[in-house]
């Protein structure tokens, strides 16, 4: 078929059309025209550029232009007996593809018209993404449809962290704190922010009074603080509290001895806490019972009580002793 002469750019410039010479015999058979005519509309798709400037400069809308041509050698074909039925309609412009056919997403198209439906890009020769029957290229589907990074807001194209009822790059999602990323020992939650298990414990987990170090597990309440219970011993002798009572001062625990020492109220006789009746004597106290002489034993009374040294003693035994 003359065929090189109908797609000729010079002719496309014309503003009258130019006749094609119509052979009195096909010069092939019809399987072999048939095949040269879908080459030709094959190529088509790569000459568009190049008729739309010769067509925009000529006042010829492009796609009357193709349309005529188009129309023409369907008209000769016919005429010599070849019918050449169209692959297909596109979905996209709604007219017959008789060239080359691209079937996408149940459907079939030109090639040059199979784009993102976002960007316009032409998805023919390279990887595509389908949301919603539409087809995306892979930024614009990433963009408008992958989950977000929670630190970075960026899309998450490959493996997608969930956590915290949010999603994350998989290295993003590491410590509010220090910034490791978490391990086995997995990670514990403080205000919607992630924490590996030594930061958490260092700054939020109650800490004991006596060591001040974090309380993990069996822990007791006294003294408005918690305590490891190995912790809540008396302050100065280190024992624990046995009977359950101890006793309280500035704050600290002490038993009951160590209590009256810090107090100075240990009988100065027995050398016990006074916790009762006491007398005061010489700046010390007593149990009633051991304010006693300390020679003959004798229950000694306030008024009446001579000292020596840092002992009591009556009178007589004082005048016995020392006048």
């Amino acid at each position: 078929l003359g065929v090189d002469t109908m797609v000729s750019p010079l002719s496309a410039m014309s503003s009258t059309p130019v006749p094609v010479p119509k052979p009195l015999l096909p010069s092939l058979p019809p399987t072999e025209a048939t095949w040269q005519l879908d080459e030709l509309l094959a190529d088509l798709g790569h000459t568009q550029n190049k008729l739309a400037a010769a067509g925009k400069g000529a006042g010829v809308p492009l796609e009357s232009l193709l349309d005529n041509m188009l129309d023409s050698l369907t008209r000769d074909l016919q005429e010599l007996g070849i019918k050449a039925a169209p692959a297909g309609v596109c979905a996209a412009c709604r007219k017959p593809i008789a060239g080359k056919v691209l079937t996408a997403l149940g459907k079939t198209w030109h090639p040059e018209h199979f784009t993102c439906a976002r960007c316009g890009k032409e998805l023919d020769k390279g990887p595509f993404f389908e949301q919603g029957g539409q087809a995306f290229c892979e930024e614009d589907y990433h963009q408008a449809f992958s989950p977000r990074c929670a630190y970075c807001a960026s899309p998450i194209r490959e493996k997608v962290l969930t956590a915290l009822e949010q999603t994350w790059h998989p290295e993003h999602f590491f410590c509010a704190h220090c910034g490791k990323v978490f391990g086995d020992e997995g990670f514990l939650e403080r205000n919607g922010k992630p924490y590996c298990h030594q930061d958490f414990l260092a700054m939020f987990a109650p800490k004991c009074q006596g060591c001040e170090r974090p309380v993990l597990d069996n822990y007791l309440s006294a003294l408005e603080a918690v305590w490891h219970t190995e912790c809540f011993v008396c302050t100065e002798c280190l024992s624990g509290f046995t009977g359950g009572s101890f006793f309280e001062l500035e704050g600290r625990p002490y038993c009951e001895l160590h209590f009256h020492q810090r107090q100075g109220t240990i009988c100065h006789g027995c050398g016990r806490p006074v916790t009762g009746r006491c007398i005061t004597a010489a700046g010390r106290r007593y149990h009633p019972e051991h304010f006693v002489c300390t020679y003959c034993l004798g229950r000694l009374h306030k008024g009446t009580v001579r000292e020596c040294g840092d002992k009591m003693y009556c009178q007589p035994c004082y005048d016995k002793l020392f006048v």
